[in-house]
């Protein structure tokens, strides 16, 4: 049975980083902030203010899968941290040549750290 609360904990931290990354990036197109979803980040800023809250987000989520967990509360967020980096590391090799170089690499070094923050949050 803690196999199937883990995973459920697991996706909810999944589901709660992915909803709130899509919800901003929607809303900030919506307010012209970022432009439409085909056209791409390139500009600094731009790509500095995704990292942040993809981030923010990340460590929420990672947060919420501890605080589901039926056990080992880290354990949870740093696994829903590495399928996190293996989902970055993924989508920076398909869309490498749109966006500048140092953002998927910040991405992916970030993702782990954050996951850890969301952990160490439910666990102190």
């Amino acid at each position: 049975m803690n196999i199937i609360k883990s995973i459920g904990a697991i996706l909810a931290g999944l589901l709660t980083g992915a909803i709130l990354s899509i919800g901003t990036d929607m809303v900030l197109e919506k307010a012209g902030i970022f432009p439409s979803l085909g056209a791409g980040l390139f500009v600094p800023w731009m790509l500095f203010l995704a990292l942040v809250y993809r981030c923010a987000y990340n460590t929420a989520g990672c947060y919420v899968a501890a605080l589901l967990a039926p056990d080992r509360p880290m354990g949870h967020a740093l696994t829903l941290g590495t399928i996190g980096l293996v989902f970055t590391i993924l989508g920076s090799i398909a869309n490498w040549d749109q966006s500048a170089a140092w953002y998927p690499i910040a991405l992916a070094v970030l993702t782990l750290p954050s996951a850890w923050l969301g952990g160490k949050l439910r666990v102190r």
